[in-house]
């Protein structure tokens, strides 16, 4: 009998309530609701306080999950999945917002600190380790002496707003670069633009 190959998990961070919906530390949320449009599924589960969605995406079991903690609790809800559906750390992929990139560039970590990020400090906490990859999604700097913690809570505005469903369009597709081909071929497509 052959084993079956270990299935990915995609978590997307953000903070649940419509309140927070379109505030850019939700992007990892945003990011999560496109992947599920793309792969024509619903997050009508819940397991380990977040909502999931499983699929096959060429042949590959995935596992799209939004933790319905709030963001800076995140890692309890992304390590009691990965632990409960076996993900090999190499096939986690954690999306975030992202404070020291500009607005719309994404970058591919295989692995790495949190750079303050309080849900990715979370995450590596909970999980005991640093080495899984992650998506950062830029949403820039706060403008002047603006505090980041009011920044990131704030919704995108009306011009990032139009280029977000591009940053989108663009984030899901190194996604499906990463499950197809793997870490390194994503980071060759996505981190060069």
């Amino acid at each position: 009998m052959t084993e079956l190959p270990a299935p990915y998990l995609i978590v997307g961070l953000g903070n649940p309530g419509k309140e927070y919906a379109r505030n850019r530390h939700n992007v990892g949320f945003m990011l999560l609701d496109r992947l599920a449009e793309d792969f024509q599924v619903a997050y009508s589960r819940r397991k380990s306080n977040a909502a999931f969605a499983e699929c096959l995406v060429n042949d590959k079991k995935v596992y799209l999950a939004k933790p319905n903690t709030f963001m800076n609790d995140s890692g309890r809800s992304v390590a009691a999945l990965a632990r409960f559906f076996r993900i090999p750390e190499t096939q986690l992929l954690v999306v975030h917002d992202e404070l020291d990139l500009p607005t719309g560039n994404i970058r591919i970590r295989p692995a790495g600190g949190s750079g303050g990020h309080r849900g990715m400090q979370s995450i590596i906490h909970e999980l005991g380790t640093r080495e899984f990859p992650r998506v950062r999604i830029g949403i820039g700097r706060p403008p002047g002496r603006m505090d980041p913690a009011d920044y990131v809570l704030q919704d995108f505005d009306s011009e990032e707003l139009i280029e977000l469903p591009l940053v989108l369009n663009r984030a899901a597709e190194c996604i499906r670069i990463f499950i197809h081909e793997g870490i390194q071929a994503a980071m060759n497509g996505c981190n060069a633009v």
